[in-house]
């Protein structure tokens, strides 16, 4: 693990107010144990099952994060002890989710995923699915979630002005969509974008979250 690395991206987000999500994804529990020590406990994994794994042996007060894309049916397994999922990208696992929770008795927070990048690898909502999902006439009787914003993956690019111009597209997005929508299971709060790679860019850009991995425990 990085400590030189965590203190520069710390140093660097305390201005801004920014949490920082260590995204601990296939680094093994005993570098986890490592972040914990240095005071880490928003902790971003990708895919169910490792996420599961790690939570149970890890210190209970770690904050869970889901990043990566979710199935409906994997829902059940993270609802007891989920605290955010960065990747909803369908009414249909809004549903699901409120679902689990409500067995749970718990309210989990959720962010949308929008599309902002020119690659066909990534996944999210289209402007217009995103509007769709948040004037569902159903959506304010889901009472066990909280949409608290939107989350977004930047192309994978060397070109700075391009990454910056789909950060700014979410933020401006989030901004309108802050101003026109109101529903009580929705709160404009967090918007989730900005990675090792390009954290700087994205917090400059308005992010809340950033998602950072590889400059903290070094590539996998």
């Amino acid at each position: 693990m990085n400590k030189s690395a965590l203190h520069d991206i710390r140093t660097f987000l305390t201005p801004y107010n920014t949490t920082l999500i260590a995204v601990t994804k296939t680094h093994p529990v005993e570098v986890l144990q490592q972040a914990y020590s240095s005071g880490l406990r928003i902790f971003g994994e990708n895919k169910v099952q490792e996420l599961i794994s790690k939570a149970e042996v890890l210190p209970k007060d770690i904050q869970w994060h889901l990043i990566g894309h979710l199935q409906s049916n994997k829902v059940k397994y993270i609802a007891p002890f989920i605290y955010m999922i960065h990747s909803v990208d369908s009414f249909k696992l809004l549903q699901e989710i409120n679902k689990e929770a409500k067995k749970n008795k718990r309210v989990i927070a959720c962010l949308l995923q929008v599309y902002i990048a020119n690659e066909d690898t990534k996944f999210g909502l289209d402007t217009q699915e995103l509007t769709n999902l948040l004037l569902h006439p159903e959506l304010e009787q889901l009472e066990n979630i909280q949409i608290q914003g939107l989350m977004g993956m930047a192309t994978n690019t060397n070109d700075q002005e391009q990454v910056r111009k789909e950060f700014r597209y979410l933020k401006n997005l989030f901004k309108s969509l802050a101003e026109t929508i109101e529903k009580k299971n929705v709160a404009w709060k967090e918007i989730s974008m900005g990675m090792t790679s390009d954290y700087r860019l994205a917090v400059e850009e308005g992010s809340t979250m950033v998602r950072i991995g590889s400059a903290i425990f070094g590539n996998r």
